[in-house]
């Protein structure tokens, strides 16, 4: 076992290569490797394979002998600092690991087939890699500033992949929307490692908490400073895990490629601010109040996450809300000093989420043969409906994320979200009423996405379209340069849903068509595992390719039983409990109880209630989504019942902010553009007039002055000492007199 542990230092290295191979091909032999391209799959998923039977490994014998590994050798030795570089290997980095690998291997196979047709094939595999290796350096990491070299190098992965289609605007502004931001969380990041460094003179986690430990118990550190430096550390796990205020960038990092949102934000790096709080737990625990700013912000994000996602179109940034709200239950777990429940959600939330992005990403290449290329066409869900006859199997596996994501029992996410809950109402009776309601609106927007999107009728109608005008050709498109042309000439776009009964309603025309047997058909090229370049024409949604397939299908393995290695029951003295015997060694280290097991009368009692929740959003949602009328008729009919009513009653009003708050987003971007970004572009404005007519002004005056006095004394001096001893005596004259009359006085 001592042998193994040894060799973990690899870890974060195995994937390397894949990136620099590519590097080095494109420089040295270009056209070999682009045609070659669909190769570099392989050892990209062969590689990250590797890793995750690593870390299986590395967790088991974990379990068995419920220990920590740490080796750290000296990088930096200069008189009284110190700086040393090494790996951990304790529970969180094993649930890490396999996390990171389990999921980065479903992606990078769905991705092959997925981005199969993309011009930046190569940059994508590259840029996924060197990410797997980002993240699994920060995971392994052994102290604060080998922790910020991986967190920094993971940003700048995440800035590289959302703006991976860059001559899109809105995937350019995306990623510097996503930069910027965390640049700010990540400052604060920094500033509070060095403080921390200050107070103890270390940067390792052991040190670090017995230091500080040992301050405040000896009364030996402020305080207050020591509380400042704990929320800059806070700060950085604030922004990278998109909790409120610094959440704005995760719904505009949809524009990535969707593997990488399954990938980046839903399963792993969006966890590395759960992640960091979860390793600096034992710190904070010992620090007043930052606990309860954990838990503040964990209930904040809860509520406005779940709030943002009722009224999206956007079916990614639908998901892409839903993760900000389930992240924030994982703050709040980890603010009410539940460590074994966080990473619990974290685990099941991880699985459950991918597999509801890649089912997202099947679906929008199902929608791609009838919208056309038009991105934000594609991912409409009102422009959706009736697909779970053409994709049944993409259908089953979303129902299994949304149900999961909902708490339905035995579903992965019901036994985490369930103790949370439990927890919350130990911790805070308003935050457990906050988060209870909450997980009904879990419900309400998740079987909202799943209806609009599967259930009722196909929703399809062709206009008069101009490829030129409306949609410019990209030279990094969604499916590449001939797929653009191809669907360019062939399909008009799609803006209208038809509806029963021969009726029709415009959405954004008023002339409307259904698809006729006569609609040119679209012709393309597709592989799968059982055949190779076979032809086949559609003019309705088609189910994904086999290796798109597969991943879903595993994910939705997971999604079923990944939940039981939490189960709290104790059968006949045996421990069912392995997520607590796997954590063993850091719940020792927080000095919490872990053998705290519940009988089957206490759960079942305490999950009807949850369990009651989530139906009643259900509910509600079918309710109001019913698939009895296209998707576009009951939003229609939805909107004149909030809008657009003769008699609007005070009901209608609330309906109505309500749908307008979540709509625009909380008006949150609006403030942010009108308050910070006008602000300090005014600011600017104001700081360059100063310097420009105030400082500058002065200098030029002066110049200006000593100018036009040098040009009037020139004419005075005319050669003639007697003209001078003249102007000198009046001079001297004027002085004194000026002298004797304020001395006078």
């Amino acid at each position: 076992m001592e042998h193994t542990y040894q060799y973990a230092w690899i870890i974060p290295f195995i994937p390397l290569p894949v990136p620099m191979l590519i590097g080095v091909g494109l420089l040295l032999f270009p056209t070999a490797t682009k045609n070659l391209r669909r190769i570099w799959a392989f050892p990209s998923v062969l590689l990250l394979s590797i890793v995750m039977i690593f870390s299986i490994d590395l967790s088991i014998q974990q379990m068995n002998s419920s220990s920590i590994y740490q080796y750290v050798w000296s990088w930096i030795i200069n008189n009284d600092f110190s700086l040393e570089l090494g790996y951990v290997i304790d529970p969180l980095t094993s649930i890490m690991s396999i996390l990171i690998t389990s999921v980065g291997i479903m992606v990078l196979i769905y991705s092959d087939n997925y981005m199969s047709h993309d011009q930046g094939y190569l940059r994508f595999f590259a840029y996924m890699s060197f990410f797997s290796t980002s993240m699994l350096g920060l995971v392994t990491s052994s102290n604060l500033i080998q922790i910020y070299i991986f967190w920094e190098l993971v940003g700048m992965c995440s800035y590289l992949l959302i703006g991976f289609w860059f001559t899109r605007p809105v995937a350019a502004t995306a990623c510097q929307k996503a930069f910027v931001t965390n640049r700010v969380g990540d400052f604060g990041l920094l500033l509070g490692i060095l403080g921390f460094y200050w107070i103890t003179g270390s940067f390792e986690f052991r040190d670090l908490f017995e230091i500080v430990n040992n301050l405040i118990v000896k009364n030996e550190v402020n305080l207050s400073f020591i509380t400042v430096c704990a929320v800059l550390v806070f700060a950085g796990a604030v922004a990278k895990s998109a909790q409120f205020p610094l959440h704005v960038w995760l719904p505009d990092a949809m524009e990535g490629p969707t593997p990488i949102s399954a990938l980046i934000h839903a399963a792993t790096m969006v966890a590395a601010g759960v992640f960091i709080v979860a390793r600096l737990l034992p710190l904070f625990t010992v620090i007043p109040y930052i606990l309860n700013l954990i838990s503040l912000i964990g209930i904040i994000t809860v509520l406005l996450g779940a709030t943002l996602a009722l009224a999206q179109k956007d079916i990614k940034r639908s998901l892409a809300y839903s993760t900000m709200s389930q992240l924030g239950y994982m703050m709040l777990a980890l603010g009410m000093g539940s460590y074994r429940t966080a990473l619990f959600h974290l685990i099941t939330h991880a699985y459950s989420k991918a597999l509801l992005f890649l089912g997202s990403g099947s679906v929008i290449h199902s929608m791609e043969t009838i919208v056309g290329y038009s991105p934000d066409k594609s991912q409409n869900m009102v422009l959706m409906g009736g697909l779970r006859k053409h994709v049944p199997i993409t259908k089953i596996s979303f129902l299994l994320g949304t149900l999961s994501l909902c708490g339905i029992p035995p579903l992965a996410c019901f036994w985490s979200k369930d103790e949370i809950l439990n927890d919350s109402w130990l911790y805070s009776p308003i935050f457990a009423i906050i988060a209870c309601s909450t997980a009904g609106l879990t419900a309400f927007y998740m079987f909202r996405i799943y209806l609009l999107t599967f259930e009722g009728h196909l929703n399809v109608h062709f206009q008069n379209y101009s490829g030129k005008k409306n949609t410019p050709f990209y030279s990094i498109s969604l499916w590449g340069k001939v797929g653009s042309k191809t669907i360019n000439k062939n399909f008009r776009l799609l803006t209208l849903l038809t509806m029963n009964n021969n009726e029709s309603a415009s959405f954004f025309s008023k002339k409307t068509y259904r698809i006729e047997e006569n609609i040119r058909k679209m012709t393309r090229t597709f592989i799968t595992i059982s055949h190779f370049c076979n032809k086949n024409t559609y003019s309705y949604p088609y189910e994904s390719d086999n290796t798109m397939l597969f991943p879903l299908l595993v994910l939705a393995l997971f999604t079923l039983f990944v939940g039981s290695i939490g189960i709290p029951f104790n059968h006949e003295g045996v421990d069912l409990d392995i997520l607590s015997k796997w954590l063993n060694p850091a719940i020792n280290l927080l000095h919490q109880n872990s053998d705290d097991l519940m009988d089957w009368y206490e759960f079942v009692k305490d999950a009807i209630f949850s369990v009651s929740i989530a139906y009643f959003g259900i509910f509600i949602a079918s309710f109001l989504y019913k698939p009895v009328y296209s998707s576009l008729q009951n939003l229609n009919l939805i909107n004149s019942f909030v809008k657009t009513g003769p008699k609007r009653t005070l009901r209608d009003k609330i309906i109505n902010g309500i749908y307008d708050w979540s709509y625009n987003r909380g008006y949150i971007d609006a403030f942010y553009a009108a308050f910070l970004t006008g602000g300090i572009r005014g600011l600017a404005k104001l700081i360059h007039f100063f310097d420009r007519r105030i400082i500058d002004g002065i200098t030029n005056g002066v110049g200006i002055m000593s100018f036009f006095v040098g040009e009037g004394i020139k004419y005075i001096g005319g050669g003639r000492i007697s003209s001078y001893l003249f102007l000198y005596s009046s001079y001297v004259s004027i002085f004194l007199v000026i002298y004797y009359l304020f001395s006078s006085i």
